[in-house]
């Protein structure tokens, strides 16, 4: 079976423990990627630890101040040397992440290239479970020439993650598209 052919059960099976169980984070953040860091919003919103950790960006995909989102902005930011960009992102089965996907890949990208390869991006959500996880795996696969299944082990391998069916089905058509036009 090819990655084109990929479902959203498919995926699914690929987040499983060894117990058949989906496992919350473990941690507040882990490097999922060289330079990627994948976290909650308890680091996002402690400067000082991403000072530390050396973070040149932040990509809150949960921007906002609803009980959902994290409510930071670049004012937030201000005067720490940290780029920012949000996505006010809602963590249902029917809100369309996909829309940002590509805006999503050229921030990380971005981030990636700054400072002549030393920049490292934080992309977030309010646990670095299911939005920020969807668009770190939708980055792999058009920036890396993944295809959704491999993508979605590689940030697997380093942290639990559980993008909700709905964004599993969305990068399932992400996929599905870059097998059709040839850039997987």
């Amino acid at each position: 079976m090819t990655d084109y052919e990929v479902s959203v059960q498919q995926l699914n099976d690929l987040l499983l423990d060894g117990n058949g169980e989906f496992c919350r984070p473990i941690k507040d953040f882990n490097e999922v990627y060289p330079r990627i860091l994948l976290g909650n919003e308890s680091v996002a919103t402690n400067v000082n630890r991403l000072q530390q950790l050396r973070v040149t960006h932040i990509l809150n995909v949960a921007e906002g101040d609803s009980l959902m989102h994290v409510n930071t902005c670049v004012e937030y930011y201000m005067d720490t040397g940290i780029i920012y960009h949000g996505i006010p992102a809602i963590d249902t089965d029917y809100f369309n992440l996909s829309v940002y996907f590509e805006e999503c890949a050229d921030f990380i990208a971005q981030a990636l290239a700054y400072k002549e390869d030393t920049g490292k991006v934080y992309v977030h959500c309010q646990k670095g479970y299911s939005r920020s996880a969807a668009v770190v795996i939708a980055y792999l696969m058009l920036r890396h020439k993944l295809g959704v299944r491999a993508a979605l082990a590689t940030v697997r391998e380093k942290r639990e993650i559980g993008p909700n069916d709905g964004f599993l089905c969305q990068l399932c058509q992400l996929n599905d598209r870059l097998e059709r036009e040839g850039k997987l």
